[in-house]
């Protein structure tokens, strides 16, 4: 029942549903500065508000589709966000503002973990590789170009083109999963034969011990992304203003680690050495700790763009570990689905939350909220080591050969 030519629609889906969710939450705080005078520390706040939303509504949202079914859910997701982005344009104070924001967000938390489920439901472990890597590179894309040009946008079709463009969006969307609602319909109908989902009988390259033990560390790491991903969009219209750029402009120079993360995405779909390798996350969170610090310390538009290239591929590898660990052998792909963005709902919550935080008992140091949230980062590694040192060791114990007892006179 999910052929590929259906998934074809899912896909443009997803591919609307993250030039949405970027084109709005990317700018909402560029909004709430421009229009409520919001600082670091407010946009922090909100971010944190915005995670703890995600966290608990996506690892809700997750379980209530295996239970009622992906399409249903989407639909439903997609009209919370289109009727939250349309009460939006009308509303005037600050406080109305962030409802609505908790609103659109309760909304997104019923599409991300569907959208996963729908394109991977019903994949060998090599259809899996493809089908993940499609969905990356299409969110990625999307999401990379409506950050370029969201600024722009923003400038010349005025600042409540924060609400109507996507909110127009969002209606092409909701038609299009009408439309796979009733395709799905006839399909089952006309072929319930087994000839359209084929188990997959091919015996796993690792143990069920290893793939555990790294979908494990993906879940960890990967909300340590979320952490600097989400600290870094919140802080971006503080620093573009600390360099002098405008929105338009910020929107050029603080997308590049989205289309950095898109390469990302591209090279580890056409290549699958990564896979269940220890060395590559590692790796990965080392770049995405350096990358972070300079980003929000240095302040310079070079730093500012060079570092940006190896944020975004940092988090294109953690977060890929985690949405390919998390689908890989699972029977419930949709609340594996709602469980791996509940984990980058907690990644949202901490970064900012850290960062508001040391912003408020220690607004004498410029950096605090940097150096707090790279302290957080930091003890994420530790983690990451943790588990990966813990495994090694009970592999090697259980390795020792049995000591054998030789009985004495």
């Amino acid at each position: 029942m999910y052929s590929r030519q259906q998934k074809s629609i899912y896909f443009v889906i997803e591919g609307l549903n993250s030039f949405t969710t970027v084109y709005y939450f990317y700018y909402f705080y560029f909004f709430m500065q421009q229009q409520f005078g919001f600082g670091n520390k407010a946009n922090l706040m909100l971010a944190a508000a915005n995670g703890a939303t995600y966290a608990i509504g996506s690892w809700w949202s997750g379980r209530l589709a295996h239970r009622f079914g992906c399409l249903s859910a989407l639909k439903l997701g997609i009209a919370i966000m289109m009727t939250s982005l349309l009460i939006g344009s009308q509303v005037t104070s600050a406080s109305a503002q962030i409802a609505v924001m908790i609103f659109t967000v309760v909304g997104m938390c019923f599409t991300w973990p569907m959208l996963e489920a729908l394109v991977s439901e019903n994949e060998s472990r090599e259809g899996l590789q493809s089908m993940v890597g499609i969905y990356n590179v299409v969110w990625a894309a999307t999401g990379a170009l409506s950050y370029f040009v969201g600024g722009a946008m923003l400038e010349k079709l005025g600042i409540r083109s924060l609400f109507f463009v996507p909110a127009s969006v969002l209606v092409a969307q909701i038609c299009l999963t009408v439309w796979a609602e009733k395709r799905e319909a006839k399909a089952a109908v006309r072929a319930r034969s087994r000839e359209e989902i084929v188990p997959d009988e091919t015996p796993h390259p690792h143990t069920p011990e290893r793939t555990r033990l790294f979908l494990r560390m993906a879940w960890l790491a990967n909300p340590f992304a979320y952490i600097a991903i989400n600290t870094v969009i919140a802080v971006m219209p503080g620093i573009a203003l600390k360099l002098g750029l405008s929105t338009m402009i910020a929107g050029f120079c603080c997308s590049v680690w989205c289309f950095a993360r898109l390469a990302s995405f591209t090279l580890l779909w056409l290549w699958d050495g990564w896979h269940y390798r220890f060395r590559w996350l590692l790796m990965a969170y080392l770049a995405l700790v350096a990358s972070f610090a300079a980003i929000l310390i240095i302040p310079s538009v070079a730093v500012l763009v060079i570092a940006q290239w190896f944020f975004g591929g940092a988090v294109g590898l953690l977060y890929y570990s985690s949405l390919f660990y998390s689908m890989d052998l699972s029977e419930v792909k949709s609340e594996h689905g709602g469980i791996h963005e509940a984990a980058i709902g907690l990644g949202n919550l901490a970064g900012p939350a850290v960062g508001a935080l040391a912003l408020q008992f220690m607004p004498q140091y410029a950096h605090s909220g940097s150096l707090a949230v790279s302290g957080l980062l930091l003890l994420g590694m530790g983690g990451l080591l943790g588990i990966w040192g813990m495994a090694g060791r009970v592999a090697r114990g259980q390795e020792q050969p049995a000591i054998q007892v030789v009985p004495t006179k």
